[in-house]
């Protein structure tokens, strides 16, 4: 958390899934498998990571 920012890779497909589960890896930036976005890490960007953490690859960005 000392940088302020995440690096999350989206590594499972978003075909079939809830609507806010798809809502929330866009609202992260991802748009297909392995696709990579740095984030900040804010309250509000944990919540996203939270909700679909079994989609997720989440690592801190040193």
């Amino acid at each position: 958390m000392a940088s302020g920012r995440l690096k999350v890779t989206l590594v499972r497909s978003l075909s079939g899934r809830l609507r806010k589960h798809k809502a929330c890896a866009r609202g992260l930036g991802l748009r297909r498998t392995h696709s990579s976005a740095l984030v900040a890490d804010t309250p509000e960007n944990r919540g996203m990571i939270a909700k679909i953490p079994y989609l997720l690859k989440v690592e801190d960005d040193a």
